[in-house]
């Protein structure tokens, strides 16, 4: 069973954590029921080294995926 107050909770966190670092930049930030994790795009691309830094910065762990379709991507599994 999934418990979506978790996920809303996490997403929260994680629009927090974008907001405070780069701005409001989020493009695009949902939950992928098939992966079981939340997905994160960014609408601007950063470099190996920033991603690298706002990782570090997120209250999970994050993947950074590189390059989607407007910005920079990161995926937080649950």
């Amino acid at each position: 069973m999934t418990d979506y107050d978790s996920i809303w909770r996490m997403q929260d966190e994680i629009r927090t954590v974008v907001n405070a670092v780069l701005g409001e930049c989020i493009w695009d930030l949902r939950y992928n029921d098939h992966r079981m994790a939340i997905e994160l795009e960014l609408s601007i691309a950063l470099d190996d080294e920033q991603a690298s830094d706002l990782c570090c910065q997120f209250p999970i762990a994050a993947d950074h995926e590189g390059v989607g379709s407007k910005g920079s991507k990161f995926t937080f599994y649950l």
